[in-house]
């Protein structure tokens, strides 16, 4: 999923608001919308802000709580509540989207390796796995508040993957088997980057890219 059909989704949610504002209506002193166009409109955008923010996120709440009848003001506010939410999503204020995004790019990456390997290209697909591994552990540290950077001679320097590890275990993020594994993984990716591929086999990276793959599934941001 990509940041773009969240925000083409949430235009879609914002071009059901306009129809239903323009069907509105006066009955003695207060204006409503026609209740089958409202509706569609909020079952619909509380589904796509909930998958995309979470139940708990003030856009899902103050959604669910201010757009509860087929009132006009209720029909506009939720039309304001989407184009704000829309802005955060484009803007990429939104941790739950990064990592979404996230996990699209690294299902891809993954595919690209289980090509490889089926191609029996061992070395070029344990330097992808491992590559999006890393990845991976930095963007579990962002959700988990670990720092990836240290300063070094008043510079931020990115951490080394084994240090993103041992961090993360220590955090409790995931056990110490888990760190083991991941230990593993990084060390056989090292030995593929400097050209050490006797020292591995195809048995090796086709294990590596299952528990990997298994791990970051298992182990999401």
């Amino acid at each position: 999923m990509r940041v773009e059909d969240f925000a083409k989704r949430a235009d879609q949610l914002i071009e059901m608001a306009d129809v239903a504002i323009k069907t509105q209506f006066q009955v003695s002193w207060s204006k409503y919308v026609e209740n089958g166009a409202f509706a569609g409109f909020r079952s619909a955008s509380l589904s796509f802000l909930l998958n995309v923010f979470g139940s708990t996120h003030p856009y899902f709440k103050d959604f669910d709580t201010r757009v509860s009848s087929n009132a006009l003001t209720c029909a506009r506010a939720g039309r304001e509540i989407l184009v704000a939410a829309k802005a955060e999503v484009v803007g990429g204020w939104t941790s739950r989207v990064r990592s979404l995004v996230a996990a699209e790019i690294f299902s891809d990456f993954l595919a690209m390796a289980e090509y490889l390997l089926a191609g029996g290209y061992k070395d070029a697909a344990a330097v992808m796995i491992g590559s999006t591994l890393e990845e991976h552990l930095r963007q579990l540290c962002n959700r988990h508040d670990i720092p990836v950077e240290v300063i070094k001679d008043g510079k931020p320097v990115p951490k080394k993957a084994d240090l993103l590890n041992s961090e993360l275990a220590a955090a409790s993020v995931y056990g110490k088997l888990d760190q083991k594994a991941v230990t593993a993984w990084l060390d056989l990716r090292n030995k593929a980057a400097h050209g050490r591929y006797e020292e591995y086999s195809d048995g090796q990276v086709q294990a590596m890219y299952q528990g990997a793959t298994e791990f970051m599934a298992r182990v999401a941001p």
